[in-house]
């Protein structure tokens, strides 16, 4: 028999309905009870639905619709509603908060602070709960990327060299000083590219597409802005790269490229001011 898939999204068949909500069929975990405030209108015995199952105060086994922050295996930044002797509660997008216990934080963790933590289900006590301590649940394994290949990205620590990231839910990679363009910090989720997987492990990682693709695409979204601006951008190759990335979205190494690249297309002039698109 298939087994339910606790702290987790599970698609499963209704069984029946009743005034105070519908039963489940829960796999070997028998009939589970979906309370009628998350039931979807228009369910009937015979549907299937896509719910998370969790505990509730009591801790019984119950589905829901609502959506978690996070599920069990996954990383997630999330902020500590209370703290008690118990260990921190974080609020993670359901009615009940889950637990860091004091022995899974790595410092102490006070209220309307927010931190990147691992979900996981303790087969042990039956209960889902969080951790602060990250290393050992992300892969250390030899990943399998290659060079420009696009990733999601966790910032979750910041170094002497520039920014620790998970990658994909499961390795660790850094965004060195050298190749930020952009504010970063701690918790930010964003798109990300593999830059260079070292013979030792190790994994470089940027925040914009590299290569001459990425040039052209890049050209061709500052060729787009430009229409939008009237055919003008008051930008240079000495404009602050904050303002840069704030109107384009990318660095102001990029946008030199995309500015050289569109001048020599003939697209473009470039002025003492800025940048002008060539009137046909």
């Amino acid at each position: 028999m298939e087994n339910l898939q606790i702290g987790k999204t599970n698609n499963l068949k209704v069984l029946k309905e009743l005034d105070f909500g519908i039963y489940l069929d829960g796999l070997n975990e028998g009939e589970i009870l979906m309370p009628r405030q998350y039931v979807p209108a228009n369910t009937v015995p015979g549907d299937y639905l896509d719910c998370f199952i969790y505990f509730d105060s009591e801790d019984r086994i119950i589905a829901t619709t609502l959506v978690p922050f996070a599920e069990v295996d996954e990383f997630a930044y999330l902020e500590v509603i209370s703290v008690n002797p118990t260990g921190a509660f974080l609020n993670w997008g359901l009615p009940k908060d889950i637990l860091v216990p004091f022995r899974e934080q790595k410092t102490d963790m006070g209220e309307k602070r927010k931190y990147v933590v691992y979900i996981y289900y303790d087969e042990q006590s039956k209960r889902i709960a969080a951790t602060a301590k990250l290393e050992k649940y992300l892969n250390l394994e030899p990943a399998e990327y290659t060079e420009g290949e696009a990733v999601t990205l966790l910032i979750y620590q910041k170094t002497d060299i520039g920014f620790k990231a998970i990658i994909n839910q499961k390795h660790i990679g850094v965004v060195h000083t050298s190749d930020i363009f952009m504010n970063v910090d701690v918790g930010m989720e964003m798109v990300g590219y593999i830059k260079q997987m070292k013979e030792d492990g190790k994994i470089d990682l940027l925040l914009q597409k590299p290569g001459y693709h990425a040039i052209d695409e890049l050209a061709q979204k500052l060729l787009d802005v430009l229409k939008t601006k009237g055919g003008f951008l008051p930008l240079t190759d000495k404009s602050p790269s904050e303002i840069i990335y704030h109107q384009l979205g990318m660095s102001k190494k990029t946008f030199k490229k995309a500015v050289g690249s569109l001048y020599k297309s003939r697209i473009i002039t470039i002025e003492p001011e800025g940048i002008r698109l060539k009137v046909e």
